[in-house]
Parts: C-alpha cells; sequence; structure tokens
C-alpha cells in the first residue's frame, strides 16, 4: 500500500485563513475558492451552513456567493445527493501526472492534510486561538480510477458523479483528469475494518498533528519507519537526506517541500506502516463498532 499525504483546502494564497478545528474537536476542511465549483451556500457541514462558518472566520471577505471546489467530496451530508453516491478525490495536470507516475492505484490510501488552527467562541463569535498546524483530516482509500475523457459516457455509468466538479467542469479541467473513487471499507493489511473507505476524522487528536511542536507548520515530526535505515527518503518530493532530521523516541523530523500537493510514501516497512495506520484510525473504528 502507498501512502499519499494530499494537501487539500485554504492555503495562504487560497481562501486566506487556516481551516477551523471546532471547540468540539470536529475538523472542518474549508474548500478552496474556485470557478470550477458551486456556490458556499450550497454546502453544510453537520447542521451548520459552511458558508456562515467561512464568511465569519473570514470577516466577510469570502462570502457565500462565492464559488468554491469541493475536492476532496468525502461527507455524505455536504450537499443533497443522488442514490449510488459514494466518496471521490479528482486531480489533474502535473499534480495527477505524478500520482500516476508513482503508480498510485486501487487500494493505496490518500491522507488529506490542510492548515488547520484551532477556533473558540468569544463574544457569540468564533475567533482562531492557539498555534497554526498542518494536520490530518480525512482519508480515502483508492477502490477505482476513472480517466475523465469522455465525462458523457462516464456520467452514464455513474449518474451520482454530475455534481462532482472534475464532471462538472471536465471541459475545463485541462489534461490528466481523473477522478479517485473510494472502496466501500477501509482495508489495512488484508484485514477489513469497519471504517468506511473515505471520510472525515470525527475528532480531532494529537495523532492528527503533522507539525513538531513549536515549529513553523511545514516542519513535521514523522514516525521513524517512514525513512529507512539506509537514510534514502521513500516520500515523493523530498528525495534528500537534507530534508531529514532523525530524533529522539524513534521519529523523524521532516522539512517538508513547499511545491507539490501529492506526497506519495513507498511504505519501507509495511509492518510498522500497518501498526501505525491502525492507531491512526482506531478512534473511528470505536466509533463505528470496529
Amino acid at each position: 500500500m502507498k501512502i499519499i499525504f494530499s494537501r487539500k483546502g485554504f492555503d495562504s494564497g487560497y481562501g486566506g485563513v487556516p481551516s477551523p478545528i471546532l471547540p468540539d474537536g470536529s475538523l472542518v476542511s474549508f474548500p478552496i475558492p474556485s470557478r470550477f465549483g458551486r456556490p458556499l451556500s450550497d454546502l453544510r457541514f453537520g447542521n451548520r451552513p459552511l458558508g456562515e462558518m467561512v464568511s465569519e472566520l473570514t470577516r466577510g471577505k469570502i462570502a457565500t456567493t462565492r464559488s468554491v471546489h469541493l475536492d476532496p467530496d468525502l461527507m455524505t451530508g455536504s450537499v443533497p445527493r443522488l442514490p449510488g453516491w459514494c466518496a471521490a478525490f479528482g486531480q489533474t495536470g502535473s499534480a495527477q501526472g505524478h500520482l500516476r507516475n508513482q503508480g498510485v492505484g486501487p487500494g493505496d490510501l490518500f491522507l488529506f492534510f490542510g492548515w488547520y488552527q484551532r477556533v473558540e467562541h468569544r463574544d457569540g463569535k468564533l475567533q482562531y486561538a492557539g498555534p497554526q498546524i498542518h494536520s490530518l483530516f480525512g482519508w480515502l482509500q483508492i477502490g477505482d480510477v476513472l480517466k475523465v475523457t469522455d465525462s458523457a459516457a462516464l456520467l452514464k455509468q455513474r449518474p451520482w458523479l454530475v455534481d462532482h466538479p472534475h464532471l462538472q467542469h471536465a471541459t475545463s479541467m485541462g489534461s490528466n483528469n481523473t477522478v479517485y473513487i473510494a472502496a466501500p471499507q477501509l482495508r489495512i493489511g488484508s484485514a477489513h475494518t469497519q471504517v468506511a473507505g473515505a471520510g472525515i476524522f470525527s475528532r480531532w487528536s494529537e495523532l492528527l498533528q503533522l507539525t513538531a511542536p513549536a515549529q513553523n507548520r511545514s516542519v513535521w515530526h514523522l514516525p521513524g519507519w517512514m525513512l529507512p535505515p539506509n537514510g534514502q527518503s521513500a516520500l515523493s518530493y523530498h528525495p534528500t537526506a537534507q530534508a531529514w532530521e532523525r530524533q529522539q523516541d524513534n521519529l523523524v523530523r521532516l522539512r517538508t517541500a513547499a511545491k507539490g500537493q501529492e506526497f506519495v510514501l513507498n511504505t519501507p516497512d509495511p509492518t510498522a506502516a500497518q501498526k501505525w495506520l491502525e492507531r491512526l484510525f482506531a478512534q473511528e473504528s470505536k466509533m463505528t463498532g470496529g
């Protein structure tokens, strides 16, 4: 299994503020503003319109009428769904070329991360508090890979994809337009779990934090097995040993690349990777009865 650390959601160039970790620990990913999307006012997070939250935390700079790119599309309740809907993620251009060149396909696991900060209620409004970090927020294990060459034919087979931005705006997506469809259930190693094949983590925990304590958010702490003993990086976009530094407690510190959306890890130690993933998804498994 390859693990793909996939950067998504608001950043300093698109949106300008962190996505929030709500007071109850819920993780909200703010989809980036884009003409290849739908009005922000269409989207919900739980029982609350997402646009209200975005407008409040951007102090009105991003209005609810703004078009946003809902991708990855991981939550059933974000918008009304057609029968047969399944979580999906689209990629195109050089980023998709990178995924293709890395051999990413069915069974591999996207771990989505973004720019996050806790928020709290002050004077009846949400306000940011605490450090800004990179955090995992969701996942998608690939069940199928669809190349969008003939969108009309594809929609006849899977009509529920009609409002996915990579189908809705297929003629404007450029080269390599590809959609990754989630597997029905998450599989770790040879065992299927009771966790869905894609979703948003139910509650934030320290296990989801990538940023090393007291560091710039792009400096990560990762388990030591991600760097093989010979010091040769198995993570794409990070080929040089200078990016990595071994730490105590079997951790490594990584200075992540400023560019690149998809960092593909060809897991050097499958057994250690499986144990790490089992720990990462333990809370989700408990909440779903697994």
